[in-house]
């Protein structure tokens, strides 16, 4: 994970301590662990194909549907938008991951799985998180 994510993700799980939004509640456990399993870097000695804050990511589900968007570090994504907050379960499956891993995230009776096919590092936007 790159230093600049690290920190900014500390502080949105500071932040978002106590939320009450159930459903940013597992999201924020998950960038816990992640956050908990990180070997930091630098960013100049991070791979070009991990997903960070404000990559473009596109991801291909099972079925061949690909979507594209940005992963925001803020609790605002919005599909539409092409953004995906990185306090969603999508994104915080993503953060740390590279293209051509398979992400798997949901209630054993309903499985989301879909693979990483591209990521294009944003460097015009900062890392920093809006609420």
């Amino acid at each position: 994970m790159e230093k600049k994510d690290f920190v900014t993700l500390k502080k949105l799980l500071i932040f978002y301590r106590y939320y009450e939004d159930y459903s940013h509640k597992d999201a924020l456990e998950r960038l816990s662990e992640k956050i908990g399993m990180a070997m930091v870097e630098d960013e100049m000695d991070m791979p070009d194909d991990v997903v960070r804050l404000n990559s473009q990511v596109t991801v291909e589900s099972t079925y061949g549907a690909r979507k594209t968007f940005q992963l925001v570090p803020s609790i605002q994504g919005d599909i539409n938008k092409k953004t995906v907050s990185v306090v969603s379960m999508v994104g915080a499956n993503l953060v740390g991951h590279a293209v051509d891993d398979l992400i798997q995230f949901g209630f054993p009776s309903d499985v989301q799985s879909f693979r990483i096919v591209d990521v294009a590092k944003n460097h015009r936007l900062s890392s920093s998180f809006e609420v």
